[in-house]
């Protein structure tokens, strides 16, 4: 077994109750498989968004990717913050997303950052099934890439994507970042955030 199989053995999740296997095998790494995602898979992923839930069937979500050598790749990579720009560029797919402030009668839509993490999740699910790992940034200039994207008014930028194959090699990575993709994965329990009949503090 390769150190990049058993770092992904490793990173299955642990979970208390048993779960679809796809979500449990989801995990966010920082190093990818040097191999292009095909135009089919990235299609099969914005499919899955596509038929995400959303309010009012509004689908307030926007993407923006591009693929590893081009211009656009290079514009999305200058946006990330410093720490992502560490590892980032070992993805072969970088994604903006957005969302459209306002719905279809002009009233502020409260539910779209809802809707995009409805159809991110989507995203991730499918993706996970085609062995694409997606990996979450918040650290994102996002006034940088609404203007290098001449993002019209009315949407925002919120997060950005980096989408590659699992089984990257984890000599690409810092050792500090090395270290991180093999931390045990901890969540907090149910009792946290579920409670039943009335808030638990």
């Amino acid at each position: 077994m390769t150190e990049e199989e058993q770092v992904r053995l490793h990173n299955i999740a642990d979970t208390e109750h048993e779960i679809f296997a796809l979500l449990k095998q989801r995990w966010s790494p920082r190093a990818f498989r040097d191999e292009y995602i095909s135009d089919g898979s990235l299609k099969k992923i914005f499919e899955a968004a596509r038929w995400a839930a959303s309010s009012n069937n509004e689908q307030p979500w926007r993407f923006i990717y591009a693929n590893k050598g081009t211009e656009a790749y290079d514009k999305i990579f200058d946006c990330l913050s410093e720490f992502n720009k560490q590892w980032a560029s070992n993805a072969p797919t970088l994604l903006l997303t957005a969302f459209k402030e306002k719905d279809q009668n002009e009233n502020e839509n409260f539910h779209a950052l809802q809707d995009l993490g409805l159809s991110l999740g989507n995203m991730t699910v499918q993706a996970q099934y085609l062995g694409i790992a997606l990996h979450q940034m918040a650290g994102v200039d996002w006034k940088k890439a609404e203007t290098e994207f001449d993002v019209p008014k009315g949407f925002h930028i919120s997060t950005a994507v980096a989408l590659g194959y699992y089984g990257g090699d984890m000599e690409s990575l810092s050792p500090d970042l090395q270290e991180d993709e093999t931390r045990d994965r901890v969540r907090m329990p149910q009792e946290n955030f579920a409670f039943h009949k009335k808030w638990v503090s």
